[in-house]
């Protein structure tokens, strides 16, 4: 049983996926100081509060919290924006794969000349 638990661990698949998450929570720490120190900030800056908890009305005895939601949902929009700017960052860095075959005008051509013939 050890012998196939360390076939298992020693496989890639289950190395890669452990790198894997070890990148994301890392990664997760940046997005989530960006957008705590950074972005939420400028909202202070804007509306005068970066959290909106405290907004609340009662009903029928019942207090409605809207605040938390629309804080909530005002974190999540910065997150995904967030990772939007540093996935256009990065693919900004990376080289474009060159591709060798032909490009889409000489397929068109090459389809055009065959039905000319």
């Amino acid at each position: 049983m050890l012998k196939e638990f360390k076939e298992f661990i020693s496989q890639g698949d289950v190395v890669a996926l452990a790198v894997a998450v070890v990148i994301a929570g890392a990664f997760l720490n940046v997005i989530t100081s960006f957008v705590d120190d950074i972005l939420l900030q400028v909202v202070a800056a804007i509306g005068g509060e970066p959290n909106f908890s405290a907004l609340s009305f009662g009903l029928n005895g019942a207090e409605i919290r809207y605040g938390n939601f629309l804080t909530v949902l005002a974190a999540f929009i910065i997150v995904a924006f967030a990772v939007f700017l540093v996935v256009k960052f990065v693919n900004t860095i990376r080289k474009p794969e060159e591709d060798d075959g032909p490009s889409e005008i000489d397929l068109l051509t090459d389809i055009r000349d065959a039905v000319r013939r």
